[in-house]
């Protein structure tokens, strides 16, 4: 017979996965696409030196791979797709890399990168994939506008993200895989522009993905919100030196998810603690009224803060529970 204790965590984790279901069906949308043909991107030699003729370089080569992708969408019949990777191969878009297969992976960069000083890299949650790209791009949009002339924000949508209803959504699975690709970003920007402050912003699912990738990396702030947990019990396991901050609006429904963690002979199911209470170890900021999709909209005080920790600056702190 199960200890009480191991009885009692299984049935939080299925709580977990319950109210996950019912908060998250209504903003969830549809069922995600079926993955679009589209070809293997060019391989491509590590960026070295972020000056503009090496830019302009990388994001020639980003656009042919889209019109590829483009091509290949035409010849499926999947003319709505077509026509939104078109939209991403214009000039004044640039893409540091880019992959239109299983749901696509980009990296898209706005803002002078030769030139910043300020670098904030997002990694986003569930549901994001070519096909849901238009919210983190207006959030990279909106967040490159408030920190102004000196910085570049990178949409890096660099892993199968989770459905936000789904198995995966529970599991740290998708972020274990995803970890090292983040690491191999980060460390090919950090070596482009070494005297950057570079800020790591996860938001979701995203968080799980930062808190896997976290050791090592070379980034001055890891900042989570909307975040279901990190993987791990503390800010101290994430074994960064980076400060960690965390923040979650009034009006986000993840703050009804369960946090708990439950190790299962082939998995792990949970996604651990809540890294906002004080106890986890995080640094907290206000996050004003955000709801789950909002924490970069424009005028709001969650990205006001945002903006204010990746330029070094100290933002509006909200009492937390201990």
């Amino acid at each position: 017979m199960a200890s009480r204790p191991r009885s009692s965590r299984c049935r939080r984790t299925l709580l977990a996965a319950l109210v996950i279901a019912s908060v998250a069906v209504p903003v969830s949308g549809a069922a995600r696409p079926s993955a679009v043909p589209a070809p293997a991107p060019a391989a491509l030699a590590p960026l070295g030196a972020a000056t503009p003729a090496v830019l302009a370089g990388r994001y020639a080569a980003g656009r042919d791979g889209i019109r590829a992708a483009v091509r290949a969408a035409e010849r499926h019949g999947d003319h709505r797709r077509a026509a939104a990777l078109r939209a991403m191969a214009v000039p004044a878009r640039h893409f540091l890399s880019f992959d239109g297969r299983d749901g696509g992976r980009a990296a898209e960069v706005f803002g002078d990168l030769s030139r910043a000083g300020l670098i904030a890299i997002l990694v986003p949650g569930s549901d994001t994939s070519l096909d849901r790209y238009a919210r983190l791009r207006a959030g990279a949009t909106a967040l490159h506008r408030e920190l102004g002339e000196g910085s570049a924000v990178v949409a890096w949508l660099g892993y199968r993200t989770p459905g936000t209803v789904s198995p995966e959504v529970l599991t740290p699975g998708r972020a274990d895989d995803a970890a090292p690709a983040l690491r191999r970003f980060v460390a090919e920007l950090a070596s482009a522009r070494p005297t950057a402050r570079t800020s790591l912003l996860c938001h979701s699912y995203g968080s799980v993905v930062c808190g896997r990738a976290a050791a090592g990396l070379d980034v001055t702030d890891i900042v989570l919100y909307g975040s279901p947990g990190t993987g791990g019990d503390n800010a101290a396991a994430l074994r960064t030196r980076a400060t960690v901050w965390a923040g979650r609006g009034t009006g986000d429904w993840v703050a009804r998810v369960p946090h708990t963690r439950l190790r299962l002979p082939f998995c792990t199911v949970g996604l651990g603690a809540d890294p906002v209470p004080r106890e986890f170890g995080a640094r907290g900021f206000a996050a004003g009224g955000a709801g789950h999709s909002d924490y970069l909209k424009p005028g709001s005080l969650s990205l006001a803060n945002i903006a204010r920790i990746v330029s070094g600056l100290a933002p509006a702190e909200e009492g937390r529970h201990a």
